[in-house]
């Protein structure tokens, strides 16, 4: 959950014009703490591993280009294939809220365990709609000298 929130978070952040430099994410799941740390630039992506069943608290600190600190603070209830997360996620540069998100990345994949939570089998089905994240950027203006 780590690495998928510290990948869609950059990207997030970047697509709203952050210069991010780097950020590091750490999830306390029940099984424990998983830490994943990265750069701005796209580097090879190791395989993604199925998510723990249950919630995960994830806390990420990062910083822009710019020296600006970012925080990415929330709840992880599912990660899928690597590319997705879901939860409730707040994103915050020099304190200021940039986003808020109960999904993050391309949750249009099936999820990447074989399991359903609670260990019973995944149960094939119908595709899922695409789902719609609504972000919202705040933008304080400095008054003109």
């Amino acid at each position: 959950m780590a690495v998928t929130t510290d990948r869609t978070a950059t990207s997030t952040l970047e697509r709203l014009t952050f210069d991010v430099a780097w950020l590091s994410c750490t999830a306390q799941a029940d099984r424990g703490t998983a830490t994943a740390s990265g750069a701005a630039s796209p580097s090879p992506e190791p395989p993604p591993s199925p998510s723990p069943p249950g919630r995960a608290t994830v806390d990420c600190r990062g910083e822009t280009r710019s020296g600006q600190d970012i925080t990415v603070n929330g709840t992880v209830t599912e990660e899928r294939s690597g590319r997705c997360v879901h939860g409730d996620l707040t994103a915050r540069v020099e304190k200021k809220i940039v986003f808020r998100a109960t999904m993050l990345g391309d949750c249009t994949t099936a999820p990447s365990s074989t399991s359903a939570p609670g260990g019973t089998p995944a149960v094939p089905g119908p595709p899922r709609p695409t789902v719609t994240v609504t972000v919202t950027e705040t933008v304080t203006s400095v008054p003109a000298k």
